[in-house]
């Protein structure tokens, strides 16, 4: 018999493995697997009962909680769609996806109640209101509702074409889009992980990566379909990941490279806690070679550069180890590491292409745009039919990423389009320049961007997070640059500042800093 490809079988499969061993930690909760997969049937039970059919849209509003990760279960096995919101969104965002999806019930961490209530008059359709824990007059409460609720629900026949999830994108330019996810776009996004990166129920993952972006990179059931043990954190900051990494003997984490500066940067004595021998994925954006070499050379973890979007599920290339590559000093090998590298065995067609939608030549110099066709490919946009037109062209998703590829083949980003500088006619790669900067001692972080320039129309502005008790002059980042890389592609101006404006998965925002007038003076 034919069964369809969903992240729901690695449950199944758990369930049968791994029943007694440690599945979630969540502060002083400790969940066994058969613990953990009773409360999603409980949940989906509950679900069933409240009138939630197959295809129905539940949203979630939460950090990285064990209620939250329950829901990636609980909901898509009774066959409807998860919508897994940002909750670091304003109230009126939470309005417009919430509409937009057409969700009929809501599921809230205690710290966002407050803002959906605020809204409650603008969400016609919303029929349940469910607080996660610490339960409010006109919610229902979730915790009693699966304690008064039995593990059987009602069986659904799940096509590996259905929805999964809806992920919205972060709308920084326009309002978010509703990334539709199959169960086989997920199930294949995790293979290929898998297939990569050798994760035994040894393992234990550490939540630094928010849930609901990109459903967790799909280590949401990753983890499950190795046996390994979630470990949630609610909140990232440094000193709360180092604990936790020591105090839980983490081995593998997903973090966006400001997390990473953020734990490397942080005081000595929370560093000092750090075990050596932990794993990681980052993505997001290209780290810096800088930071790669602290991490490997300083920490002795073992760092793998991956990259993705939304609508690839997310995960379609992956900065591979070769043989080769131990022939490389340190400094060498983490320029290449710094890459976005090779497509994954099974994400399907990976080309870099120019406005003709030809491949550009493997020099490491053309620009081309990053293009993907497989089956990791979203199903498209939630109600936008345009949106979806305009994003896949000929069956080939446009990234909008900007990049360039080597002789061994691995990809380069280059900037986002709209990232680029162009500077008297010549580009130049916001990232590059990032990254050159970030090796000066006194730089913690920084972010470039083009800003209007009456000779050159537009210059590189540097807006720099000074690491603490460091003096370092605009003057001094400037030589630093020209020193390094073409001057031309030196920053017209450096702007100091306490920190960098960042989405709630660790990327600068750069609209931000664009938009940005006052407190920033340009020197």
């Amino acid at each position: 018999m034919e069964i369809a490809l969903s992240p729901m079988e690695f449950a199944q499969r758990a369930r049968r493995l791994y029943a007694g061993k440690e599945a979630v930690v969540d502060g002083d909760k400790r969940f066994t697997y058969a613990q953990f997969l009773d409360r999603c049937d409980r949940w989906s039970a509950s679900l069933q009962k409240l009138g939630v059919a197959q295809g129905d849209r539940v949203a979630y509003i939460a950090p990285n909680t064990h209620t939250h990760l329950e829901g990636y279960y609980a909901v898509p096995q009774i066959g409807a769609v998860l919508v897994p919101i940002n909750y670091r969104l304003l109230p009126e965002d939470f309005d417009y996806i919430i509409n937009h999806c057409g969700a009929n019930t809501v599921c809230v961490h205690p710290d966002y109640i407050d803002a959906v209530d605020g809204i409650r008059e603008k969400l016609p359709n919303v029929k349940h209101y469910v607080a996660l824990s610490n339960s409010k007059e006109g919610w229902l409460d979730y915790e009693k509702l699966l304690a008064d609720q039995s593990s059987e629900f009602k069986a659904v026949t799940i096509a590996e074409t259905d929805l999964l999830t809806i992920n919205y994108t972060s709308g920084t330019t326009a309002r978010p889009k509703g990334v539709m996810i199959t169960h086989r776009n997920a199930y294949l996004n995790i293979m290929n992980s898998l297939a990569h990166q050798h994760l035994t129920p040894a393992d234990r993952y550490l939540w630094t990566l928010p849930m609901f972006h990109a459903n967790g990179w799909t280590f949401t059931w990753l983890n499950t379909a190795r046996g390994m043990t979630h470990v949630c954190l609610p909140r990232v900051e440094p000193e709360l990941v180092c604990k936790a990494l020591a105090d839980e003997k983490i081995t593998m984490l997903c973090a966006a490279p400001t997390v990473l500066i953020s734990i490397i940067n942080a005081p000595k004595e929370v560093r000092d806690q750090i075990p050596a021998g932990v794993r990681l994925f980052t993505a997001g954006a290209p780290p810096a070679a800088a930071t790669i070499e602290v991490l490997e050379n300083q920490f002795g973890w073992e760092l793998t550069h991956v990259y993705g979007l939304t609508e690839t599920a997310p995960l379609i290339a992956i900065c591979e180890s070769r043989p080769e590559h131990a022939e490389l000093s340190a400094e060498d090998l983490a320029v290449v590491k710094a890459r976005q590298g090779v497509e994954l065995v099974g994400s399907g067609e990976l080309r870099v292409v120019d406005e003709e939608g030809n491949e550009v030549p493997h020099d490491g110099e053309t620009l081309g745009e990053i293009t993907v066709r497989g089956n990791v490919v979203m199903k498209g946009y939630y109600n936008d039919q345009a949106a979806t037109d305009a994003a896949i062209k000929d069956g080939w998703f446009h990234s909008g990423d900007a990049a360039v590829v080597h002789a061994d083949g691995f990809l380069e980003i280059r900037d986002r389009f709209k990232d680029v500088i162009i500077s008297g006619g010549e580009n130049i790669s916001s990232v590059e320049v990032e990254g050159c900067l970030l090796r000066h001692p006194a730089v913690q972080e920084v972010a470039v961007v083009g800003m209007a320039h009456e000779k050159w129309g537009e210059s590189p502005h540097a807006f720099v997070v000074k690491k603490p008790d460091t003096e370092v002059s605009d003057a001094d980042l400037k030589q630093h640059v020209r020193d390094n890389l073409a001057h031309f592609k030196t920053p017209q101006w450096v702007s100091f500042v306490d920190e960098l404006p960042k989405t709630a998965t660790g990327k600068v925002q750069k609209f931000v800093l664009r938009d940005h007038k006052s407190g920033i003076t340009r020197q």
